[in-house]
Formats: C-alpha cells, structure tokens, sequence
C-alpha cells in the first residue's frame, strides 16, 4: 500500500483537492491544506525534499509583489462605481427605446449593453444583476418567455468574463506567463463574435417563435419628434458618417485586428459627440436641430461608455499603458463620468471600495492557496506526471486540445472559473507549449470555456446573481397594475442551456479558426524564422604585414 501511495502521490494529491473542494470547504484554505498535509507525508516516506517548504515564503512575497495583479482592483472598483452610478439603466433604457417595435428588440438590447458593460465594467456579478434588475421587469411586463429573458441577462452578463477588460483574462496571462495585453488584444474579437451568436439565437427564436419575443407596444415608445417620427433615419445617418470618418482617419494607419477596430470606433464617437454637441447648441440657441431627439440622445448616452473603453483598452493595445495603469485610468474614469452624472456619493464609494477590497482579498487568499498547493505539487513531480499524461494523448495538438476543453467543461460544474486559473491553467500550460501551442490562444480557448462556469446548472454563479434580483413570487406590475407571474429556479436553468451550448459552439470556432485571435502578433507573425537567412558578404582584406621571426632580447 505504501509502495503505491509513492508511486501514485501525485494523482492521489490532485483527487484529494476535487473531494476537499466538493465537500464544500473553501478553495483557498482547500489548496494550502493539502498541500501542507502531503508536504508533511512525502518528507515522511523521502518523496518531498525539506528544501521545497523554505521556497515558501518567497512565493507568498512573490504574489503580494506581482503588479499585474494591480489591475483586478482597479478594474473592479471601475466596475462597481458604473454600476452604481446609473450608466447601465441608462443604456438600457435608451437601447431598448432604440430597436423599440422590433420583435426581440429588448433581448437585442440587453445583449449589445451587456457588451457595453462588459468592455467598462470586467465584472460578471455587476452587470447580470444590473441588467436583472433593470430589464428583467420590463421584459415581464411585455409578455417575455421567461425562459429566453432569464437566459438572456445571464449570459449577457457573463461576456464580461471573455470582452476585455476581464478579471480572469488577467489572471490566464498571469498563470501561463503572458502579458495581459496580448490576452485582451487576442480576446476582443472572439467576445465580439460571442455576442453575435446570441444575438443569432435570438434572431432564431423570433422567427420560429414569435410570441416568445414581442417587440414593445407603440405607446411604449418614447424619444418622438413633433410629427410621431421616431428619427431612426437620422441617426442611421449619424451612425455610417461617425464610422466613415472613424475609417478615414486610421486607413493609412499602421494597426490592425483589435487596436483598428478600437481605435477607428474612437474616431468615430468622437466626431458623433461633436456633431451632437453642435446639434444641441444649434437648438437651444437658434431652435434648430438637424439630429433628432433619438439620436441626440442615443449619442450623449453611448459616448462616455464608449470613450471609457478606449480610455481602457486603447491605451493598452496601442502600448502607451500597461494593463494596471489602464486600470487606474479607468478608476479614474468611473469617478469622473459618476462625478458628471452627479450619483457620486460618499455612501457608493465606501460600498465599491468595501466590495473591491473583498474581492481582491479573495483572489489573493486562493493564489497564495496555489502556491502551496503547486509547491508541493512539483516537489512530488506531478507536473511530470501532468505532462505526461497530456503530451501523450492521441491526436496530438487536437487531441490535447479536446480532451483538455472536455475535462475544464465538466470541472466548471463544480469550480468557478477564479478557482479553475488558479488550479487548473498551471498545471496545462507547460504541457500546451511543450506541444507548440501559443499560450494566448491557449488561454482564450479556455477563457471562453470557463464562462460556461457561470452558465451551468446548478452551480453557475450567473444563475444565482440572477436568481437573487428576479421576482420568486407573483406581484403587480407599477406600470401597468396588472398582475405578473414570477420566475422560477427551473425556468432561469432551462433558458440557460441554449447558451452554454453556445459558449460550446464558440470554443470549437476559436479552436477551428485560431486567426480570430493570433491578429495579437500584428503583421510582424507573417514571418517565418525559419526561412531568414542572414548573408555576410565578403570582404577582401589587405595582406599581413610580415614582420619576420620575433626577436629574443
């Protein structure tokens, strides 16, 4: 038996973690409980070197000291103070008055806010239970499935997960050793695609099921001109001009992939916000205005959002600024747009600052868990026992690539995906690149996997942030006055499976056409290595000078 346990610690370690996990005990002390135990087992039967548990200390220092890290605060403090300042109800409120009739138009809405609200805020939590609170209601109120409504906050919300800046692309490239800045640059657009994929389903379910997706009543819709036009032809206008001139001003540009696309939309808004500006000044001096309401509206609400994400990501992904001071810059942002809108309080900046603090706190507690765990782990050579088992597998990079996703698609029941980085991604990154796979799309694959964490029944934290702000229980509409059915835990699980088999769909496209995010290397990845050459040309150089045999003194 004992001849066993040494021969098999370290699958024997890692089974003892999942059982500790699933019994319900914390992740962080989980991690640091079994690695100290088996520590103190393998020093007993000459497994585990003594030496190991003095590199402890370091590595604690080493996380306190890790400035990337840096950039999870802030971004969640930026996160929190949007959150609280209103900007969500008002994007949602404006949206959906924008798609206004259109069958499907409040579900379009949330998905392209929860876009929004991922590329500003980078947290999960915030945006499903604002768009729960605020759009769940009004989807009620007009005869919504509850069902696709449910299923559509939730996973809205979790593109904050995958859409830069997100938490746990932060620590991805902190756990395989990347930059952060790659990781958000090879992400942007497969967190687009994802959000055009529900859009898609959603566009499906209005054709094959009409009712289950009713447009708003024309009563419901507000931003008219004096004649009842809703002024959408003026906007459409605004909307192809801004992104003409966007185009205009980078087409000579040496960008490409994610920092065009963020840097022409930066152009973009901010010609859109001028014309806007000018229209508003033209009206209330002149009474003349050559935008309508809906655009002028629609302008003055997505333009701060908007210049945040750039403030943000085009910062990083031109390289001015690096993923903290992004970050801070962006904490900055959320103070000041707040500051604007004047919802800055004394009362919404303690409780962001008390809501960051604990969150910060928590990822540290498990990555200094990890650390213990890893020490050990190595000590007992599981990384070879790991990489072993994985570079073997059949199929070669193919093979690794399904069996991995498989395993993390299954673990997400169990795990949130704070605790998946931090156990999981260590122990696959050594084997992906011993096989030759770049780490950033490596680590996209498995961001985007490791969303369905917050999607799937019964565990995903997405479905219990939204368990907890939808209606259990019938109640009267304050609108309307009429009685409304609530929603049930059945009914919010069932409307979040077609979008885990969407997250599953978008894995396998990410794996199918890893183009979507190798654009991160830029033009300078077209280059072989293997086919420079480097030739010296030869240079004829004037005959030594014989000075004769050296003379003795």
């Amino acid at each position: 038996m004992t001849a066993f346990f040494i021969e098999n610690m370290a699958p024997i370690m890692f089974v003892a973690l999942v059982v500790f996990l699933l019994l319900g005990y914390p992740a962080a002390f989980s991690l640091g409980a079994v690695g100290l135990l088996f520590a103190i087992v393998g020093i007993e039967l000459g497994q585990f070197a003594p030496d190991f548990i003095q590199a402890l200390p370091e590595r604690v220092y080493g996380v306190m000291n890790n400035d990337t890290l840096l950039a999870i605060p802030f971004f969640t403090f930026m996160g929190l103070v949007l959150e609280r300042s209103g900007m969500a109800e008002d994007l949602l409120d404006t949206i959906g008055q924008l798609f206004g009739t259109v069958r499907g138009g409040l579900a379009y809405a949330v998905i392209f806010v929860g876009a929004l609200l991922a590329a500003t805020t980078g947290v999960v939590a915030a945006s499903v239970i604002s768009m729960g609170l605020i759009s769940l209601p009004i989807m009620l109120r007009y005869g919504y499935d509850r069902r696709v409504a449910s299923g559509v906050i939730a996973a809205s919300g979790t593109l904050a997960q995958i859409i830069p800046p997100s938490l746990v692309l932060i620590v991805m490239a902190d756990q395989l050793g990347r930059s952060v800045g790659d990781m958000y640059e090879g992400a942007f657009i497969p967190g687009l695609v994802l959000s055009g994929l529900y859009a898609l389903y959603v566009f499906l379910v209005t054709i094959f099921y009409p009712k289950a997706t009713p447009g708003l009543p024309l009563e419901a819709v507000g931003f008219r001109e004096p004649n009842g036009d809703r002024g959408l032809v003026s906007l459409g206008i605004l909307a192809v001009i801004s992104a003409f001139f966007g185009w205009f001003m980078m087409r000579n540009s040496n960008t490409n992939g994610a920092d065009y696309v963020v840097l022409t939309m930066f152009f973009g808004i901010i010609f859109a916000f001028a014309v806007a500006i000018v229209n508003y000044a033209t009206a209330r001096f002149f009474g003349f205005r050559f935008l309508s309401h809906m655009a002028q509206q629609t302008t003055f609400v997505m333009v701060p959002p908007l210049f945040l994400i750039f403030l943000v990501l085009g910062t990083i992904f031109i390289g001015v600024a690096t993923p903290t001071e992004g970050g801070a810059m962006g904490a900055t942002g959320a103070l000041i747009l707040g500051a604007m809108k004047r919802r800055l309080s004394f009362d919404l900046i303690r409780q962001a600052v008390e809501s960051t603090a604990k969150l910060s706190a928590f990822v540290v507690f498990i990555l200094i868990g990890a650390r213990v765990f890893s020490l050990t782990f190595y000590g007992v050579s599981g990384h070879i026992w790991v990489e072993h088992l994985l570079v073997s597998l059949p199929g070669g990079q193919l093979g690794f690539l399904v069996f991995v996703n498989a395993f993390v698609f299954v673990l997400a029941f169990f795990l949130d995906f704070f605790e998946l980085a931090f156990i999981v991604i260590p122990l696959l990154g050594p084997a992906a690149e011993r096989l030759g796979i770049d780490l950033i799309w490596f680590g996209v694959i498995l961001g985007v996997n490791m969303q369905t964490s917050f999607m799937h029944p019964p565990f995903g934290f997405a479905l219990f942030y939204l368990r907890s702000v939808a209606p259990k229980e019938a109640f009267i509409d304050r609108i309307t006055g009429k009685r409304t059915e609530g929603v049930t835990t059945g009914q919010i699980y069932w409307g979040a499976v077609p979008f885990v088999i969407i997250q599953v769909i978008m894995v396998l496209l990410v794996i199918a056409f890893p183009a979507m995010v190798m654009h991160y290397k830029g033009v300078g990845a077209t280059i072989d290595p293997n086919k420079v050459k480097i030739e010296i040309p030869q240079i004829d150089l004037p005959p030594a000078l014989d000075l004769g045999p050296p003379k003795m003194q």
